[in-house]
């Protein structure tokens, strides 16, 4: 009976042993998954601290490539053999063009648990892109702001006209995007962000060419260099660049216009042509993880939809209006719409201004 009993305990303590030494192996978690997913996204967008917690919670590594226009994302992703890409950042109308066209896919729900840390009001700002928020999940968003250095010019600026003053000759930065720039023109002029009545663009087209010679630099990728060198001086750019040049020089201001602002909501959606759907998933639910969201806002500060995010950001995040945009301003914000074959007369447009 001993020699029975001592049997049993010693398997049992060999089980333990076994089962401890497997939880060890994996942080006392589930198997890791393994394997890569490949994301394509604005170049200083996504921080690599967060692909390496990711990549040691799961074994998943992230290869990440790296656009400068929503563009240049598009035709890539159009043209590149189906599972080039796995996750992809996307925005505004090219989230219903790639839908329509079978580029992204619908993701399942019920794999991303963590949508709940999204606050309904951006969810809703998707609604002429994806009614039902079965292609893309938010990221982060973007709203352009005027933005000025006091000590260059301590007169500063307060509306979209005082762009075309003298004083600001050769000083410019703007954004390098032609629906951002153009339908802040078309703002400026009492028109529709999105117009496209041809006379109207016409005046538009002849006002924007008179903004020619103040502008020195278009960059959509890191404004903030030249505010922060004193190569520009003033300019239209993201808030999450003006916020990033504060950090370095504090006497950069940003200004909100009466008149609305362009704003956009990047968002991460999957390649209908994964082969790896599941990864691609879990990788976006990790991404709307609070504390995951604190990280990314905390490297790059643009406009959190992860309310339970912004929570973890504290008091100064909270109240800054540069890092957290107001909703009285984002309420005001116009988004890049389809406007169909008009879209030629904006990239006509936008090449003659870039000569």
């Amino acid at each position: 009976m001993k020699k029975l009993v001592s049997i049993f305990l010693a398997a049992i303590l060999s089980a333990t042993l076994f089962s401890g030494c497997s939880s060890a192996g994996t942080g006392g978690t589930s198997s890791k998954d393994g394997g890569e997913i490949n994301l394509f996204i604005w170049t200083e967008y996504m921080p690599q601290s967060v692909l390496d917690k990711f990549n040691s919670e799961t074994g998943i590594k992230v290869n990440i490539t790296t656009f400068s226009s929503l563009a240049d994302m598009y035709s890539k992703v159009k043209s590149s053999p189906s599972g080039t890409y796995d996750v992809v950042d996307a925005a505004g109308y090219y989230i219903s063009m790639m839908s329509k066209e079978n580029l992204i896919g619908k993701l399942d729900k019920s794999k991303l648990t963590n949508l709940k840390n999204m606050d309904s009001a951006y969810l809703k700002l998707n609604k002429d892109f994806d009614p039902e928020n079965e292609y893309a999940v938010p990221y982060q968003a973007v709203a352009a702001a005027l933005c000025y250095n006091k000590s260059m010019y301590p007169k500063g600026l307060k509306t979209y006209e005082d762009l075309f003053k003298t004083d600001f000759k050769d000083s410019l930065v703007l954004l390098n995007d032609p629906r951002a720039i153009i339908g802040t023109v078309n703002l400026m002029l009492g028109y529709d962000f999105n117009e496209t009545d041809q006379a109207k663009l016409e005046k538009t087209k002849a006002k924007l060419m008179e903004l020619k010679p103040n502008v020195k630099v278009l960059d959509s990728d890191s404004p903030k260099s030249e505010l922060i060198s004193g190569e520009c001086g003033a300019g239209l750019i993201y808030t999450g660049e003006i916020a990033l040049a504060q950090k370095e020089n504090p006497d950069i201001e940003a200004v909100f216009p009466e008149e609305g602002e362009y704003f956009g909501m990047d968002c991460l959606c999957v390649t209908k042509g994964s082969n790896n759907k599941d990864k691609a998933e879990k990788f976006l639910n990790f991404i709307m993880r609070d504390d995951i969201g604190k990280m990314i806002s905390s490297s790059f500060p643009y406009i959190s939809p992860n309310s339970a995010a912004v929570k973890l950001m504290g008091k100064d995040y909270i109240d800054d209006p540069v890092r957290n945009v107001p909703t009285s301003v984002i309420s005001k914000g116009k988004s890049p719409l389809d406007i169909g074959k008009t879209v030629d007369t904006y990239n006509d447009m936008w090449t003659d201004f870039t000569k």
